[in-house]
């Protein structure tokens, strides 16, 4: 697919840059302005295509005497492309292109936080290149420690934090033997930890709650000698994510959490002590988890969530008939 320019404004802005009342850089940076409105909050599809023209239009007119304003270009054009829906492996190895010739621009141009941007970009983008075979994720995990250096826990919290976040999840993405699984598990735990020493419920919640889900979900799926340790204390990190979290405010998140915790809840004995009396008590409340996120995200039209959450739900209450069975079977003995 190639852009299209259909909206008023931007052919506007196209035949304004054939004015003689503004100069070369004015220009330039109209075009960059208006391109970053309309990527920033896109309508359709075809805005993220007409900021990707916009972009084109401003690099063109940089030439070599606007170096910076072309790295800018090409830093915007990269963010546009990602943006595209279902943006295809061409668009996404043009969007890396962009990067891999605006940053030592950046790096020799502009400010160390505009240089740090793009690298947080470039490791989203490294890192879904990897599933095509297109990029290591190793490589995407350098870009953020680049990102980090300047995006620190003291002084850009929220950038932090999702860098961090980025990086955990990174770290879960990637596959090896049993012993490299184990080892990038346990880093992604350690660095879910780590960031959540520095980020706090009081002055960034919305992150807090992000990186409490984010560690359950590292924690249940851990490979470990002690499965119902870990279950116990994704259970507790879930918790705190909902202290954030809420139906009424945050319906979507609320029912990833809740869901979660019902998928460590399936797998958790209800006396610890006696594991082997069963988890009837915890299966129960798991199934209500399961019931109010499939409510949630069939009410926001989710569709996808719903279809797993439907399943799990499926799931749960053949085990309630296991357990219920066996329960009453051990009663008449």
């Amino acid at each position: 697919m190639t852009p299209s320019i259909t909206d008023s404004t931007v052919k506007a802005a196209l035949a304004a840059i054939t004015s003689e009342s503004a100069t070369t850089e004015e220009k330039i940076q109209m075009l960059i302005e208006l391109a970053q409105g309309l990527q920033k909050k896109p309508k359709t599809t075809q805005d993220l295509w007409n900021a990707v023209e916009l972009y084109q239009q401003a690099y063109k007119l940089c030439d070599s005497d606007y170096p910076l304003w072309k790295a800018r270009s090409q830093v915007g054009m990269a963010g546009a492309l990602m943006s595209i829906p279902d943006a295809g492996v061409e668009l996404l190895l043009q969007a890396k292109a962009n990067y891999q010739e605006a940053l030592p621009i950046l790096r020799q141009l502009a400010g160390s936080v505009e240089e740090a941007e793009a690298q947080m970009n470039l490791g989203l983008l490294l890192q879904s290149l990897v599933p095509f075979n297109l990029a290591k994720m190793t490589d995407s995990i350098a870009a953020y420690h680049q990102a980090m250096r300047v995006f620190t826990s003291q002084d850009y919290p929220q950038e932090y934090a999702i860098l961090a976040n980025n990086v955990a999840i990174a770290y879960l993405s990637m596959v090896g033997d049993a012993s490299q699984s184990n080892l990038y598990e346990g880093l992604a735990v350690q660095t879910f930890e780590a960031a959540l020493q520095h980020i706090n419920i009081i002055d960034h919640p919305r992150e807090y709650a992000m990186l409490q889900n984010n560690l359950g979900n590292a924690l249940q799926y851990l490979q470990s000698s002690h499965p119902v340790e870990n279950n116990l204390r994704a259970i507790a990190a879930y918790d705190q994510a909902l202290k954030v979290r809420s139906p009424q405010d945050t319906p979507l998140e609320y029912a990833n959490t809740i869901a979660n915790k019902a998928n460590a809840l399936f797998n958790l004995p209800d006396d610890l002590e006696k594991p082997e009396l069963g988890n009837l008590k915890n299966l129960l409340q798991a199934r209500n988890y399961y019931h109010e996120a499939w409510e949630i995200f069939s009410q926001h039209q989710q569709q996808a969530q719903a279809a797993a959450v439907a399943q799990a739900l499926q799931d749960v209450v053949g085990e309630i008939s296991k357990s219920s069975r066996r329960g009453a079977e051990a009663q008449r003995e």
